[in-house]
Order: C-alpha cells, then structure tokens, then sequence
C-alpha cells in the first residue's frame, strides 16, 4: 500500500503555485489543495467572485476556478494551518535574483525558500513530503532537508519526519494551463523511491505514466535550469542572426523556416522577437553562470553569459533604431508603445524587452503613450520607476528636458490613442494588434510616420498602402 495522500498545501500563490494546484485540484477531486501565502492582496485575488479580478491571467484558468474553488481547492493566509494538515507541501515562492551580497547579480535569493522550509518545519505533523517547485539553483533541496532535520532533532512535538522531492515547472506562460493538461513531462528528483511514487501518483490521474520521469534530485533541478538556458540560447541565436538578415536583405521569417525544417534543429522558439522576458530565463542563466564560476568553470560561465549578454544587447539595439529612424531624436515626440507584457496571453511584465525599450527611449526624452490589454498602469510604474502624466501631444515648450513621460491607454478601438504620433511600435504579439486599420491611423499621425514591429505581426503591405513608414525585425523594411 502507497502513502495515503488527502491534504495537499502549496506555500506561494504565484504564477507557478495558483496554476498548478488549480489544475491539480480538478484533475484530483478526492484530494483537498490549500494555496497559502502571506501576500493577503493576492489570496483575496484569488477568491474574488469576479474572475477578472485573479491576480494572473491564463487562458483557461477562468473555467478551471469555477469547477474547483472553494470545493477541493482553498486559497488563504492561514499557513499554519494548512502545513499542519498536509501530506505534501509544495515551496512554490518567488526567487529573485539577488542585488547584493555574495552571488549579486546572477545567485538567487532563497529567502522565502528559506522562510518556507522553517514554516514547513515548525507546524509540520507526522510525516511530510516536501516538494520543490519553486526553479531553483542545484543543491538547493539540501539546504531545505537541513532545515527540516535541525527541526527533527530539536522538535518536542510528536514524531515528525519528511522527504525532500524536486517537481520543477515546465510551463510557458500563456499556454500554461495547456502545458499543464499535457506536458511533455513530469519530472520528480529524489532519493525515496516511495515518496516519488506518492508524489507520481497524483499525476498518473491524468498523465500518461511513460511521460514521468524519475531521477535523483540533483539531476531534477539541474534539468530545470538547463532546459530554461537551452531556450533562451535558441532565442538569443535567431535575434543575433534577425540584426545580420537587417542588414544582407535577407528576411529572418524565410531564414527561420528554413532552418526550422531541419528535424536535428526543429521549428520551435526560432521566432525573432525583442528578446527573451519573464521570471526564468535569465535568471536561471545566471544561476549556471554562478554556479560555473563557483565551479571554477570560466568557459562555462562565459558561454552561458554570453546569451544574456547578446540579449541585452539586441535590446537596446531595437531603441537605437528607433531614435535613428525619427530623425535622430524622439525628445517631445509623441510615440504609441503596443504591449507591455513580455509575451501575449499573460499580464506578466517581469524582464520584459518593453520595460528596457521604454525605459530607454524616456531617457531620450520621449513621451509614450502604452496599452497592453492586461497590463494595467499600476504594473507598468512599479516597473518603469516613473509614474505616469497626462500628456500633451507633442509639446515643444521644453526640448532640453533630462527625461520623457509615459501615458497609459486603456483602449485602442477608437483609435484616438494614435492621434499626433511620431511612430506606433509594437513589442507584444496581441492578437488585436494584428487587426488594426492603418488607415485610419495613419491619418491621425504625424508624417513621415513609421511603424516598428518587432513582433512582425502586421500586415506589411496594409502598412505600406496606407503611406506608413515600416521597420520589421529580421527584415529592415522601410518606406
């Protein structure tokens, strides 16, 4: 007989931990899901009756809430409670990279790992699988087995014991509930082959059994942050390769089919865009690039470096072009940013290219006006460090000032958005943007006007007719 499982507790309401126990939670209707968190804002989020209140936005999660929230899954700051009851807990928390002290700049912070394992360790009762879901650096599963046994040994509560298992996330945001409905694998990394079954258990509901994966847990987490790396690569690769097609005349679209129907290289991420964002890929690069140098592996570290490094750099690039396109200068002149989060179908805005592209065209003294369908004004603040102005199209009273201000748009349909624009640039591949009429934009603009793709979304010959100026990533097509 397996190891009875009837409470499960994820620690960390996020983009991985809500997710993940929401699809757990209807895939497994016998089991109870607590999601806690101390972030009380976000657990009342969660159980907001208007479900576009939740604080994270996936196609599909709607729907999955409703079949299962408040009935086998639960959202609340009670910790304690929730840990005392549980047969698995999931560490789902944030892991940022660290700013300073030992490792600043690529090592990430443990400190709600840490704060997790010691919560885990002082309510926990009878015997505990702990899992870790959170992407963290190799060897982190013996910092928390630690913790958890000091507390074993000092403990005077009653027999308590645990078992530390890595269950890294695999999801892409914006298809993660799909991802979630059929991954490509399940990966569980242990030492305690029937903690992994129990664990492995909860997945065969509605996982195939050949698609989960057991290895030891150092093998588990590396994978996470080698499978991140390889992805980010292939991004970095295809833009570096995107600057060469701008300027031989080639077409990145034509380079990228091309190539993509090599079956050793295959089709997947070879989409050229502003760069790579969210929560993972470069963090979890800088986490190889630390743990190579630690290692004493300088090559290593320098190649991996490297990705972020041509990253960066593509960019800063995109708002150079920008500034060289407009005559030069863009200080008063009014610009329409399209999309803020760092890919479409999510309102996540962590790393994404268009906070360093905004955040470089305000320093040319820009004035932007941004509209993402999920991204609030709020959201952008906190990221860009300015807080936003009601603008003036195009005021020249001062053309000496240090930096630019933004605007944000709530709506792009009555296309007053566009009105007295020196150029539209588009950095999320919404699907309403492919739809606009460049027409009727186009007269609303301030000539020569020019539209910047870096999605390459739009049509390009609706563009042209309309007498717009185009720029499209990997092609460098103009007037």
């Amino acid at each position: 007989m397996g190891i009875p499982i009837k409470n499960i507790c994820c620690i960390g309401a996020g983009y991985v931990g809500g997710p993940t126990m929401t699809m757990m939670a209807s895939k497994c209707p016998d089991i109870n899901f607590n999601v806690v968190d101390i972030n009380e804002e976000r657990i009342k989020s969660w159980n907001n009756k208007n479900l576009s209140k939740l604080p994270i936005f996936e196609p599909g999660l709607e729907e999955l809430i409703i079949k299962t929230r408040n009935k086998n899954l639960f959202f609340s700051t009670d910790i304690k409670e929730a840990i005392e009851s549980a047969d698995i807990i999931f560490i789902s928390v944030n892991t940022p990279t660290k700013t300073k002290g030992l490792g600043a700049g690529k090592s990430s912070d443990l400190k709600w790992v840490e704060a997790s394992a010691r919560e885990v360790a002082r309510y926990s009762k009878g015997y505990t699988i702990v899992v870790e879901k959170s992407t963290l650096p190799v060897r982190t599963a013996e910092v928390i087995e630690n913790i958890l046994n000091s507390a074993k040994t000092n403990s005077k509560r009653e027999e308590i014991s645990f078992d530390v298992l890595s269950n890294p996330e695999f999801l892409a945001e914006g298809t993660a509930i799909k991802d979630l409905d059929s991954p490509d694998r399940v990966l569980i990394g242990g030492e305690n082959k029937n903690a992994m079954i129990a664990l492995g258990n909860l997945y065969k509901a509605w996982v195939p059994e050949e698609k989960i994966l057991f290895t030891n847990i150092w093998s588990s987490e590396l994978a996470k942050l080698t499978s991140n790396a390889f992805l980010a690569q292939r991004i970095s690769a295809i833009n570096s390769i995107s600057a060469i097609c701008e300027v031989t005349e080639a077409d990145i679209r034509e380079v990228s089919r091309a190539i993509g129907k090599d079956s050793r290289i295959g089709s997947k991420f070879l989409d050229s865009g502003p760069g790579f964002g969210g929560s993972c890929f470069k963090k979890d690069i800088l986490n190889l690039v630390y743990l190579s140098e630690y290692f004493g592996l300088t090559e290593v570290a320098s190649f991996w470096e490297s990705v972020v490094q041509i990253n960066n750099w593509h960019q800063k690039r995109i708002s150079e072009i920008i500034v060289k396109k407009l005559f030069g200068t863009v200080t008063n002149k009014k610009l329409v940013i399209l999309g803020f989060s760092f890919k479409a179908n999510t309102n996540d805005t962590r790393e994404s290219a268009a906070i360093h592209i905004c955040r470089n065209l305000l320093n040319e003294g820009a004035n932007l006006v941004i509209h993402d369908p999920k991204v609030n004004s709020s959201q952008i603040t906190n990221d860009l460090k300015i807080n936003p102005t009601k603008l003036i199209d195009n005021d020249n009273s001062s053309f000496d000032k240090k930096s630019g201000t933004w605007g944000f748009s709530k709506s792009i349909n009555n296309n007053e958005i566009f009105n007295n624009s020196y150029a539209v640039i588009i950095l999320t591949e919404w699907e309403e943007y492919r739809k606009l009429n460049w027409k009727l934009i186009a007269k609303k603009m301030v000539p020569p006007a020019w539209v910047f793709d870096s999605r390459s979304i739009v049509n390009t010959n609706e563009v042209k007719d309309a007498g717009l100026r185009l720029w499209r990533l990997g092609n460098g097509l103009s007037d």
